[in-house]
């Protein structure tokens, strides 16, 4: 064959194929629906990691990635611990001492705060049944201290045994403060610095309650609290029993003053829990993303 005829034949069999390590573009992010903190990637082309038996494409096959199942259910598999606090109905035997960590006994339990006829018992059972909602549409499953509102029971280091024994991944424990003092109002979560997971599970419970408090500042509707933790919406404390006695991350929210006007107003409204609960949520994701 003429030597000008068999370069000819090279370049028209070799001009045209894929460059190697070349790659589709990356799709553009979107947010997961109704959760506007919350994003993940729009499935896309990729290259195909491989090709069937007895096949031998020319140029690499495109498959989508990720599955849908992913994007919008990204606590699949998880399990979330709420914890509604305090109890529907008070009886005497709650006032017995129980224990709370670090050699410390507390009473097993009470029917919390209130603001006028708003129990705080009513309002960590709402905020709690909008978390787990929110949770279980994202995919995870969520374990709750408490059956009903009606109860009495369980008490504090009980439902810290009901944590550890779900195998959790983290705990979220919903409260609601009565602080007296004039112009008290706004959010703060507790966290523990003595818990029985030691010191990976009390970073990863400050990790978790930095994420929260990102999202609930973005609600914009209630701020931080103006009289516990100095600005910060963090507190740390060494007489939780629920926090102390667990070995996975766990944090306490103290949702607002229900002694406060303007607090107690944004906790009767269904559509501000329904607010918390997908800030709580968002940062639920970001914890165990």
């Amino acid at each position: 064959m003429p030597r000008g005829l068999a370069l000819l034949l090279v370049v028209l069999l070799t001009g045209c194929s894929i460059p190697p390590g070349a790659a589709p573009t990356p799709a553009t992010a979107t947010p997961v629906a109704s959760t506007p903190s919350i994003t993940a990637p729009t499935p896309g082309p990729a290259p195909s990691r491989g090709t069937p038996s007895g096949s031998a494409p020319a140029t690499p096959t495109r498959t989508t990635s990720p599955s849908a199942s992913t994007t919008t259910r990204p606590l699949a598999g998880r399990t979330i611990v709420v914890d509604p606090g305090h109890n529907g109905v008070w009886t005497k035997a709650l006032n017995r001492q129980v224990p709370a960590g670090n050699g410390r006994t507390k009473a097993c339990n009470s029917s919390g705060t209130a603001g006028g006829d708003f129990a705080e018992h009513a309002f960590t059972w709402a905020t709690g049944q909008a978390l787990a909602d929110r949770l279980r549409t994202l995919g995870a499953t969520v374990t709750l201290t408490r059956p009903n509102d009606r109860g009495s029971g369980p008490c504090v280091n009980v439902r810290a045994a009901r944590t550890n024994a779900a195998d959790a991944d983290l705990l979220i424990s919903l409260h609601a403060d009565g602080n007296l003092a004039k112009g008290a109002r706004g959010y703060h979560i507790i966290v523990s610095s003595t818990m029985i997971g030691g010191g990976a599970v009390e970073r990863r419970s400050m990790a978790l309650a930095r994420n929260l408090r990102s999202h609930l500042d973005a609600t914009s509707t209630m701020p931080r609290s103006t009289y516990i933790g100095d600005g910060t919406a963090i507190h740390a404390r060494t007489d939780i029993a629920g926090l102390n006695l667990i070995t996975v991350p766990g944090v306490m929210l103290e949702l607002g003053n229900m002694r406060n006007a303007t607090d107690l107003a944004l906790q009767r409204s269904p559509a501000w829990r329904a607010s918390v609960a997908k800030a709580l949520a968002a940062g639920v994701v970001d914890s165990l993303d």
